[in-house]
């Protein structure tokens, strides 16, 4: 489009060239770098220009230097803002000396009509979107593919806005993510390559994912994880909340933290700042104690720090880097706690680690491939999931499965599941390995091992000397022995030899479909009974289920006893 005259205005004493119509909005005009050049010398073969608002003609020094078709440099005191800057597109204007340079650098998006782009810039998200219309980008050029093209400020009071850096990400939630970079801008037009379309595994309403609870990230920092009786270090440990949310529940609700427009924290970012892990450091001589994460400061820049491996001592930092360059080799590194490093960058390395769009990972729709360092507890995996540590190398989760009894009346029935013997209870899963007797008793052994599809924590039922088969809780298991919450044998001891099973489920059902959760060794078969003998009793009701590798899964049949 050409220049609309009545949209701007030259003021001849204080070189002011600024724009006063509409705008961002269907009123709004918008022109090039070169319509802009050409307007200006429209009017300077004027005769005379009088006192109207384009004070600009013959007689005046001349504005502008057009140095392609893509870059203009204003000359003497000419100027824009960038309130003008933002109605001009397709390349770049400069302006001013020394530390009154200025330059507004052109953006142009090669990706689909629709993409809403955000800008990270020295550190921060730009907070008006202004290049974004309502479900389009300003100034697009469908024919050669262009979504966007706007100018950006680049560069003021004759100083570089970060070296010219700029990060172009798209998080729209529903769609797919992504981020392209330009890592220093120059003359004329600098290209971002963002695009975006539906995810198929992000189709939850935005306002129902908000309202989802339960999903918490218990390790904010450097995470250690066992993992098939492995430990292994990533950046975070989520809990997310199985079984009542799944994996891909999990995948929108981390895609919803880091979505446009996020008042999420982060690792102590806002989550559409949020990118995940962007380098590993070698570092020594620490003092002080670093914070789990913090914003660090060195000569080149700053960064957030993510994880270290020792908050006092620390060999190594994962850090998003948030402005400026790389510290060099024995670079002071200071955190906000006051805490210093020395960057360790001779015979020590900094690792540039992959980025991921979102900082989760990737969704199958039922198993999550997740993104460099980023950790899940590991009772939350399964086989199907894909994790990578902060060595970048893949950790496969054992098998957890999921066996589910349905049909319950919460609050009513007492639900029983055991291992299977022959359509009964397997009362003799297990025998003691020696007496119980005492009156703090806080470790069961059972004669051989203790069966790797058990539960990390549940419940199991010992025989004591009364005949009565007592519940104990027990919080881990390891070998041969479950550690159970302290109990009084003294009186009513378990002799040695005495029957033991686990309980897999044993309680007065409060919640709609009871569960548990192990690892998938090989098939099993439970023993499943329920019982209600209270206001509206039922008839005892008793049947089996087998778990495999995908879980298991049982129905109560209700019959009224009345």
């Amino acid at each position: 489009m050409a220049m609309v005259d009545a949209d701007w205005t030259i003021d001849r004493a204080t070189g002011n060239i600024r724009y006063g119509g509409a705008d961002h909005n269907g009123a709004a005009t918008y022109a090039t770098v070169i319509q802009f050049r050409r307007w200006l010398g429209e009017k300077a073969d004027d005769a005379s220009s009088g006192t109207s608002d384009d004070e600009y003609d013959i007689t005046d020094p001349t504005a502008a230097d057009r140095k392609t078709d893509n870059f203009v440099q204003l000359l003497g005191n000419y100027n824009i803002t960038q309130a003008e800057a933002e109605h001009l597109f397709d390349g770049s204007i400069i302006q001013g000396t020394g530390g009154t340079e200025v330059f507004f650098d052109g953006i142009i998006n090669f990706g689909n009509s629709d993409v809403q782009i955000q800008i990270i810039q020295d550190g921060a998200v730009l907070a008006d979107d202004w290049w974004n219309e309502a479900g389009a980008g300003l100034n697009p050029d469908a024919a050669q593919g262009i979504s966007h093209r706007f100018l950006l400020e680049t560069k003021t009071a004759g100083a570089d806005i970060d070296g010219r850096r700029l990060i172009g990400t798209t998080r729209t939630f529903g769609n797919t993510y992504g981020e392209f970079t330009i890592n220093g801008t120059s003359r004329g037009n600098n290209v971002l390559a963002l695009v975006d379309s539906a995810d198929l595994n992000n189709g939850t309403i935005e306002g129902t994912v908000a309202g989802w609870t339960g999903i918490t990230l218990t390790t904010e920092g450097f995470a250690p994880i066992t993992i098939g009786g492995v430990v292994y270090d990533f950046y975070s440990e989520w809990n997310t909340n199985q079984p009542t949310r799944s994996i891909n529940d999990f995948y929108e609700r981390m895609k919803w933290t880091q979505r446009d427009g996020s008042t999420e924290t982060l690792w102590g970012l806002n989550g559409e700042l949020f990118r995940g892990i962007t380098h590993e450091w070698d570092v020594d001589g620490g003092t002080g104690t670093f914070s789990a994460f913090e914003l660090l400061t060195f000569t080149n820049g700053t960064a957030q720090l993510l994880a270290v491996d020792n908050v006092t001592t620390p060999t190594k930092m994962w850090v998003q880097l948030l402005t400026g360059t790389l510290p060099g080799d024995n670079d002071l590194i200071t955190g906000v706690s006051t805490a210093t490093a020395l960057a360790e960058f001779t015979g020590g390395q900094s690792l540039a680690r992959p980025i991921s769009t979102p900082a989760v990972g990737v969704s199958t729709g039922t198993a999550l491939i997740g993104a460099y360092g980023f950790g899940v507890e590991a009772d939350d995996l399964t086989a199907n999931d894909k994790v990578f540590d902060l060595t970048n190398t893949l950790r496969t989760p054992p098998n957890n499965v999921t066996f589910t009894v349905f049909g319950t009346e919460n609050g009513e029935d007492r639900l029983l599941v055991t291992n299977d013997n022959a359509g009964d209870i397997d009362y003799a899963q297990f025998t003691l390995n020696g007496l119980l007797s005492g009156p703090t008793v806080t470790t069961v052994t059972v004669n051989g091992a203790i069966p790797g599809d058990t539960p990390t924590s549940g419940t199991i039922r010992v025989l004591r000397v009364s005949g009565i088969y007592s519940l104990h809780d027990y919080s881990v298991w390891s070998g041969s022995d479950f550690t159970i919450t302290s109990h009084n044998f003294s009186t009513d001891n378990a002799i040695n030899g005495a029957n033991t099973f686990i309980s897999y489920l044993d309680l007065l059902v409060g919640a709609s479909d009871p569960s548990f959760t192990g690892v998938y060794g090989s098939d099993r078969t439970y023993f499943i009974r329920d019982r209600d003998g209270g206001g509206t009793p039922i008839k005892s009701f008793e049947t089996t289920g087998i778990g495999g590798a995908n879980g298991g899964s049982a129905t109560v049949i209700r019959t009224s006893d009345e």
